[in-house]
């Protein structure tokens, strides 16, 4: 049987193919630790690292083992009680010491959970793992600023850390079996000779032909010799093009009340899953825009600092928000390059006439530039006119989501509910 063991060093992270490998095998539990550690963590460590516990049933390898019952021939050295065909009763269920780990008790030692750390790109990995925009399509070629660089095949000439060292010495290789191939026909040939002549009596062997044949043998082995073993013509390199790439440009706008109806259980609440939309944006797509709308009785346009740090409050009018919206998508970003999408947080609480108008606002000017939006009320109390206006819309649409948050534990699965990437 063949080993093969992978030898390849990784820099620093020597182990990370193993690190890689037992990520995928206990990938289950890694999942529900970071489902677990987001709706605990505050908003400003919610992308670090977690220790993760792999219960203990799931470390144990696989082994064969003698199934119970049937009849075994054993030998037992120092008996001195039984003879052949004899037979030993089997020892009761559990009363055998076992070698075994077991768990923690009063008269033994067990084996806790395996509890090992997470770095930050792995939690994070595991945190949007299956996630996506919806609906994004392309909408326009960025010019020269969207490339990549792929295998072109192998070249003769090239930069040195392009060197392809396997081609390089199989080239390098041939090389010398072609330039050698002759030489090494004619030894063989000389030496099956000076064979025949040596085995020969000494009266009946021809010395002069002996000796010209060993002389022969030298020089063919020296020219050999003198075939260099790797030279710059032998050479090989990896070429690489750049490829253009349609890049998809998109923009997420972010609309959050402030408003004084929102306590700061809310806020905070609003905040965090805005930091969860936002480093979902910025890990998986590197051509994004993300516009932050702040909004009680007026709305503004904010920077990410002001957004989940102001402590700023007032009323609410929503349709604020909503038109603030419509202004930067106009002036900013039309929907024939960009990708529009919408996430807005709300406790609900609106003027009642101004509801009407944000479902207004919504069907006939922003909704039909979007690729998807969604409202997220943040609230435990029972819905206001506010959600009602936008259920109408949500039976209609189906790019248009609504959900409820009313504890810090549904952000994480209402998150993962409006982004899930859908089946193909």
């Amino acid at each position: 049987m063949s080993y093969i063991v992978d030898r390849r060093l990784n820099g620093k992270n020597k182990s990370t193919v193993n690190r890689q490998r037992f990520l995928r095998r206990y990938r289950k539990d890694i999942k529900k630790a970071v489902d677990d550690a987001v709706t605990k963590r505050s908003i400003t460590d919610i992308d670090s690292g977690e220790s993760v516990s792999i219960p203990k049933k799931d470390l144990s390898e696989p082994a064969f083992h003698h199934g119970k019952g049937g009849i075994r021939d054993m030998i037992h050295p120092g008996n001195k009680e039984f003879a052949q065909g004899d037979k030993i009763p089997r020892p009761q269920e559990g009363s055998g010491s076992g070698g075994g780990e077991g768990d923690a008790s009063d008269s033994g030692e067990g084996i806790d959970e395996f509890v090992f750390q997470i770095s930050q790109d792995e939690f994070l990995e595991f945190l949007f793992d299956g996630l996506e925009l919806p609906n994004l399509v392309k909408r326009q070629l960025q010019g020269t600023e969207s490339f990549k660089y792929v295998r072109a095949g192998i070249i003769n000439d090239g930069n040195p850390t392009k060197l392809n060292i396997v081609r390089s010495m199989r080239q390098a290789t041939s090389r010398r079996i072609a330039l050698t191939a002759p030489s090494r026909r004619k030894i063989k040939e000389y030496l099956e000779e000076i064979a025949e002549l040596e085995s020969l009596e000494e009266a009946l062997r021809d010395n002069d032909r002996l000796l010209f044949l060993r002389i022969e043998v030298d020089k063919l082995q020296k020219k050999i010799k003198r075939i260099p073993f790797i030279d710059d013509f032998d050479l090989r390199y990896n070429h690489h093009i750049k490829q253009p790439l349609p890049s998809s440009k998109a923009v997420m706008f972010c609309i959050m009340d402030v408003s004084g109806s929102m306590n700061q259980a809310m806020k905070d609440m609003a905040k965090r899953f805005f930091i969860l939309l936002y480093m979902f944006l910025k890990r998986n797509y590197d051509k994004i825009e993300v516009v932050f709308i702040r909004h009680h009785t007026s709305a503004k346009e904010v920077d990410e600092e002001e957004f989940f740090y102001s402590r700023e409050t007032g009323g609410t009018i929503v349709s604020s928000a909503l038109k603030l919206m419509r202004e930067i998508m106009v002036e900013r970003y039309p929907a024939s390059e960009w990708n529009i999408y919408g996430a807005q947080a709300s406790d609900g609480d609106n003027w009642n006439d101004d509801s009407p108008s944000c479902k207004k606002i919504l069907v006939e000017d922003i909704l039909p530039q979007c690729q998807y939006f969604s409202y997220i009320e943040i609230t435990p109390r029972r819905h206001q006119a506010l959600w009602r206006e936008y259920e109408t819309i949500m039976e209609s649409l189906d790019y248009f989501s609504m959900q409820q948050i009313s504890d810090p534990s549904d952000i994480y699965p209402v998150f993962r509910e409006l982004f899930q990437k859908k089946p193909a």
